[in-house]
């Protein structure tokens, strides 16, 4: 899966172009210079959130595919293993000898396939924790973008509330992050 975007360089471009193109400080805002050093803030959390998303997902699929691969190889001891108790229920039906070695190697199978569905199962409940982890990242990178969104709006408007808005969207993005960073511990 690939990384999510965030395209902020238009967003960021505008704003300068907004805060130094008329001509002096004194004709902008004085609170356009903490939107612009706010959105720079978010557009960097949003990166470091959209990095850890794309970990996490890499890392889930790594994760399932030896799940898999465990499955497999369980499935492969269990036609082993059946075709070996065949073998002993025919030699036993006409009546020949069983040798112990291949009662042993059945319970060798079995002992085996309990030790590949336990490492199974743990890749595929470590698969999901990362998957969940990449989620919670994501959700983090969309709050960022719109927190970014949100103040660039308040500068192109001159409408310094919605700056306020912008930074209440980069706080819960905050959230995301650091709950992120709680559950891949």
């Amino acid at each position: 899966m690939e990384n999510p975007e965030v395209p902020t360089e238009h967003l960021h471009e505008e704003m300068n172009e907004r805060a130094h193109g008329h001509g002096h400080a004194a004709a902008r805002p004085n609170w356009t210079m903490g939107v612009a050093l706010s959105s720079a803030l978010l557009a960097a959390l949003a990166a470091v959130c959209s990095l850890l998303a794309g970990h996490h997902v890499n890392e889930a699929m790594i994760e399932q595919l030896q799940s898999s691969d465990q499955w497999a190889y369980y499935q492969a001891k269990g036609i082993k293993s059946a075709v070996l108790a065949s073998k002993l229920e025919l030699l036993t039906a006409t009546g020949h000898a069983v040798e112990k070695k291949d009662q042993d190697k059945l319970a060798t199978y079995k002992t085996e396939q309990d030790e590949i569905q336990k490492l199974a199962k743990e890749k595929q409940e470590a698969s999901e924790s990362h998957l969940h982890a990449h989620v919670v990242f994501a959700r983090g990178v969309t709050l960022f973008q719109i927190a970014i969104a949100v103040g660039a709006i308040s500068v192109l408007t001159g409408r310094k509330p919605y700056w306020f808005v912008s930074l209440a969207f980069g706080a819960a993005g905050v959230v995301f992050l650091i709950q992120g960073l709680l559950t891949s511990v």
